[in-house]
Formats: C-alpha cells, sequence, structure tokens
C-alpha cells in the first residue's frame, strides 16, 4: 500500500511513518524539511510547505497514493484543499484531530458554560459551541508565527473531510501525547523540580484527582497504522488514550518512579500555591475518553505499557530540556516559603 503523510518528520507522525514502513507499506513524506528525524531510509521524501499548497498539489495528486494521512490539517482551508486535491485520486484518508473537539474541553478551560459534561467521552459525546478555542480577544499580527491558531480548529478540519464522499475519510481523535521527541515536553514542569532535587511538588488540591486522557506516541503510532490499513475504518470516528487515565497526583507519581525520585507530592488549596502553579481551569470536568470502539473494530491495543512508556518518555526528557523555558515557572524560592508553612503545621501537629 502506498501511503502519503502530510507531515511525518515531527514527533507523532514520524512514529507513524516508521510504524507503516516497518509493517512493509510505501511511505512518502511531505514536509519542509526543517525538522530531523530518525526515519528509515526506505522512506520517500517530498519537500515542500503546506502554505504553498497550490504549488504543490499537482506533484503530490500525482503520486496517487492509497491512501493518505493527514498529520497536519489545522484549519478549515488546510483540510479543504487537501480533499480537492485527493477526492477521487486516494481511496481514503486518515486524518489526525483532537480530544480538543469536545464540549466538555470548553467546560474544562471556562470557554463553554454548564455543568461538566458525563464521563467517559464517547465518539457521540457533544462538540464545543464555541469554535477557534485558541483564537483571543485579539488577532495575532500577520506575521506571527503563531498566528495560525487564531483559525485552528478540528471541528472545522472533521467536517471538511467528512463532507466530500469522494474521498472516505477516518478521523483519529487523540489525547494528550507524550513521549520522546515531544516538542510541547508535557512532563517537564513536573521532571525538572525531581530532577533538581525538589523534596516536595505543590499541587492544588482540586487538581490532584483530576483525571486527563494521554496516550504514548508508540501507541499512538499503532492506531494510526491501524486506521490506515483497515480499509473498514473508512467513515469512522475514533478515540485512542491509555486504558486507564489516572489522578493528576498518580501521574506525578508515576515520574517520579521512573526518576528514581523520593519526595513528596504536596496537595494545597489554590489560594495557598505560589500564582504560577494555580491550575487556572475548572478540574471539575475531566477528560476521559473511551477507546473501547477503535478496540473491537480494529484490534487496537497498547504495544508499549503505560510504566514503560512513562520510563521512556523520562529518560529522553531528562536528556532533553527544551532550548527555551521560562524559568519564572521554577521559582524555587517561593515554593521553599510554601513547604517550610507545610512542614511548621505538620509539625504543631505532631504528639
Amino acid at each position: 500500500m502506498r501511503v502519503l503523510i502530510l507531515g511525518g518528520t515531527a514527533f507523532i507522525g514520524a512514529a507513524a511513518a516508521r510504524r507503516l514502513h516497518t509493517l512493509g507499506h510505501e511511505v512518502i513524506v511531505f514536509h519542509r524539511g526543517r525538522t530531523r528525524s530518525p526515519l528509515p531510509p526506505g522512506i520517500r521524501h517530498v519537500l515542500g510547505d503546506r502554505r504553498e499548497w497550490s504549488t504543490h498539489a499537482p506533484e503530490l495528486a500525482a503520486l496517487k497514493p492509497d491512501v493518505l494521512l493527514d498529520m497536519l490539517a489545522m484549519t478549515a482551508q488546510d483540510a479543504r484543499e487537501a480533499v480537492a486535491a485527493f477526492a477521487g485520486v486516494a481511496r481514503r484518508a486518515v486524518v489526525i484531530s483532537s480530544c480538543d473537539v469536545y464540549r466538555a474541553f470548553g467546560v474544562l478551560n471556562g470557554s463553554e458554560s454548564g455543568a461538566p459534561d458525563p464521563l467517559p467521552l464517547t465518539e457521540k459525546s457533544p462538540l464545543r459551541e464555541r469554535l477557534y478555542p485558541y483564537r483571543g480577544s485579539k488577532p495575532r499580527p500577520e506575521d506571527h508565527p503563531q498566528r495560525w491558531m487564531d483559525h485552528y480548529d478540528k471541528i472545522l478540519v472533521e467536517r471538511a473531510y467528512h463532507e466530500d464522499r469522494r474521498l472516505p475519510a477516518t478521523i483519529l481523535r487523540l489525547p494528550m501525547v507524550y513521549g520522546e521527541r515531544d516538542r510541547q515536553h508535557r512532563m517537564f514542569p513536573y521532571l525538572k523540580r525531581m530532577a533538581d532535587g525538589r523534596p516536595g511538588i505543590l499541587l492544588q488540591d482540586s487538581v490532584a484527582p483530576w483525571r486527563g486522557c494521554r496516550g504514548y506516541v508508540e501507541n499512538m503510532a499503532e492506531a494510526i497504522a491501524l486506521c490506515v490499513v483497515h480499509p473498514s475504518a473508512a467513515g469512522r470516528i475514533y478515540h485512542v488514550a491509555d486504558r486507564d487515565s489516572p489522578a493528576e497526583r498518580d501521574w506525578i507519581k508515576a515520574i517520579g518512579r521512573a526518576m528514581g525520585w523520593v519526595g513528596r507530592v504536596y496537595e494545597l488549596p489554590e489560594e495557598e500555591l505560589p500564582m504560577d502553579l494555580q491550575a487556572g481551569m475548572n478540574p471539575a470536568q475531566e477528560l476521559v475518553l473511551d477507546s473501547s470502539r477503535i478496540r473491537q473494530d480494529l484490534g487496537y491495543s497498547e504495544s508499549v505499557p503505560f510504566e514503560e512508556s512513562v520510563r521512556r518518555t523520562a529518560a529522553w526528557e531528562r536528556d532533553n530540556y527544551p532550548e527555551a523555558f521560562d524559568a519564572a515557572r521554577f521559582n524555587y524560592a517561593e515554593e521553599n516559603e510554601v513547604l517550610a508553612r507545610i512542614i511548621r503545621r505538620e509539625r504543631e501537629k505532631e504528639p
């Protein structure tokens, strides 16, 4: 099978490309050539920028892929352009989406009102009513590197792909993905404190039991590959996430085990925490995905167990800190004052 990947050199896309290549498929990756990733030599590269789509679309369509794997459709325009180029050319498309399409995501972040949605979220749970989740009250300047986020919305991406029946599309909604080469460094705020030998990590008490959906990058690549190789996935929407969604306190402890950290997690009311450690979200709304559909339909299961996934990620993160980060987020002097108050209170309680 010939698979064309739009964006397959960074993090999840690279993992999916490697998995499909391992399974014996012909893999072609369209990318800008800016991200170095250890892809097998048998994978073919086509260089270009999606922002110049009209220039590259004829060349890509001429490759006549059996399946289009779109890792980087971020806007409705991205999706419409891809559909126009490959409708009637490719047999199917697999489109990577996100759990941020759900109303629950808006409730969590305060952009949607009302009571929390019931869990676990299924593929039929209500979607956000407010579009463009990362658009602020003031548009980003035209030359801003993240200007595209003003137009980002996976709801619109999904709609654009489903509107044209000539290119049957599988939608795969991903969780918070962690693993080696995670450019968002999701584990970093906790891991750095552990690596720095902090005796305790401060956590908002209302966030400590909060559960969020996560998935290890290699397991996500397996789910993507299953959607690509199974024609029966056409027209379907799937979730994929770890089977269990640990509470935030347990996520921290899992990182601690991987790091050999012997400190404690201290759960405190929001008002007792430094400003940078206050959650700024509605923890009454959890994000837990029901992934039973992809498990039953396509036989998905985690090839890498949870503890091993965390260990691998922590090992990579420890050796690959972000090139730049806000040092103010690690105000240990302020954290020490809070820890000192906790210790004094505990001593006062001693008989």
